[in-house]
Order: structure tokens, then sequence, then C-alpha cells
């Protein structure tokens, strides 16, 4: 599962949209990064750790890296 279905799956478990998500990041952040842009770089693979790593402080959430067993 690449990014774009796990931001996606993380989405709808919180009941909220990529448009909503790009709005906060410009309310919160001062982040101009449209619904579009957002799409877009999901679908070409093209988004920055910094750029998932807001979108998951703004849903509550922390990327944990754990070491294989």
């Amino acid at each position: 599962m690449g990014i774009h279905e796990k931001l996606k799956a993380l989405l709808a478990s919180e009941a909220t949209t990529m448009t909503e998500i790009s709005r906060r990041l410009l309310c919160e952040k001062g982040r101009h990064l449209t619904m579009n842009n957002l799409s877009r770089k999901l679908r070409m693979k093209t988004i920055k750790f910094e750029e998932v790593n807001e979108i998951a402080n703004l849903l509550g959430y922390d990327i944990d890296f754990k070491k294989r067993i």
C-alpha cells in the first residue's frame, strides 16, 4: 500500500477530505496547497515527507518508524 492509499484511508477514518486538509493547511500553517496539487503529488508520488508529516499533525497523528523484527 502506497502513501496515496494510506493517506486516503486515514482521511476516511477521520471523516475528512483532502479539500478540508488543504483549507486547514492554509488557515493553520499558512501553507497554500490546493486539493488538486495535493492529489497530484500523491498520485505522482512526489509528496515530501514534511508535507505528509504536516497532514498527520493536523489529524492528530505521529509518524513512527519501527525496527522490523
